[in-house]
C-alpha cells in the first residue's frame, strides 16, 4: 500500500522534563512535572491541534484520555492517534472509550481491530510515520502534536518530521539510572549526527521554563 509522495501536517513536539532530563519514574509511568500554568498551556496546544499523537508505549503506561480538559481549555477534542505497530491497544484503553475520534496505526502484518477506533496498515514493522501524515493530511488535518512516549519523539526528530519542539522544564529532579528521557531510540554516537535546534523563544511558566526550539531541519522546509 503506497501512500506517494509526502504532504504533512504542521508538527508540534510538546514535553515535559524534570531538571535532569526526565519524562518519567523509573518505572516508566508518567510524572506530573507541569504546575497549573503549564497544563492551561498544554491544553490550549490540544485544543488547537487537529490530531494528537502518542506511541504505544505512552497508553500502556499511562493510558491517557488524550482530551482537552474544559477546567483548562475550551475546544474541541482532537483526533486521537496511536502508533501502535503491534496492535497491542489494550480494549479497555481510554483511547477506545468513543469519546474522541480515535485511529490506531500497525504495521501491515497486524490484523486486530479495535471497537471505538479506526484501524490503518501502515509499514513493515514500524509504522511508517511519513506514510502516516501523509493520510492525516489527506483527511484534512493541518495542524499535530506529538505528546510522546520518548521513541515517539526521537523518531519524529530523527526523521525530520517535527517543525516545532516545545519543552517545559519542571523544576525538580526525578533521578533514575533507567528512567526515561524526552528522547529515546537508538540515538547518536557522534556530535556531528546531532540533531540541530534552533531557540525561538524561552519564557518562566509558574515554577518552571517553556523552551521554545525549531529543528533545524525544519527549517529548510
Amino acid at each position: 500500500m503506497g501512500f506517494g509522495a509526502l504532504v504533512r501536517p504542521h508538527v508540534t513536539i510538546n514535553c515535559a522534563m524534570s531538571a535532569d532530563g526526565k519524562i518519567g519514574f523509573v518505572t516508566r509511568r508518567q510524572a506530573k512535572i507541569s504546575g497549573e500554568e503549564d497544563l492551561r498551556r498544554v491544553h490550549k496546544l490540544r485544543a488547537s491541534s487537529d490530531a494528537i499523537v502518542v506511541g504505544i508505549g505512552t497508553v500502556l503506561a499511562d493510558d491517557p484520555k488524550l482530551t482537552v480538559k474544559p477546567e483548562y481549555a475550551k475546544g474541541r477534542n482532537p483526533i486521537r492517534v496511536i502508533l501502535d505497530s503491534k496492535g497491542r491497544t489494550p480494549s479497555d484503553s481510554h483511547v477506545l472509550d468513543g469519546k474522541a475520534p480515535s485511529i490506531i496505526f500497525t504495521n501491515r502484518r497486524c490484523n486486530r481491530t479495535f471497537q471505538n477506533a479506526e484501524v490503518i496498515r501502515c509499514g513493515d514493522a514500524l509504522v511508517d510515520l511519513a506514510g502516516a501524515l501523509g493520510v492525516l493530511s489527506k483527511r484534512g488535518v493541518k495542524k499535530v502534536l506529538v505528546e510522546g512516549g520518548e521513541a515517539v519523539i526521537w523518531s519524529f526528530l530523527r526523521e525530520g518530521l517535527a517543525d516545532d519542539l516545545r519543552i517545559f522544564i519542571g523544576s525538580l529532579i526525578l533521578g533514575g539510572k533507567g528512567g526515561p528521557t524526552l528522547a529515546g531510540g537508538s540515538g547518536v554516537t557522534r556530535i556531528d549526527d546531532a540533531i540541530p535546534l534552533k531557540l525561538r523563544r524561552l519564557r518562566k511558566i509558574g515554577n518552571g521554563a517553556l523552551l521554545e526550539y525549531v529543528p533545524a531541519r525544519s527549517l529548510k522546509r
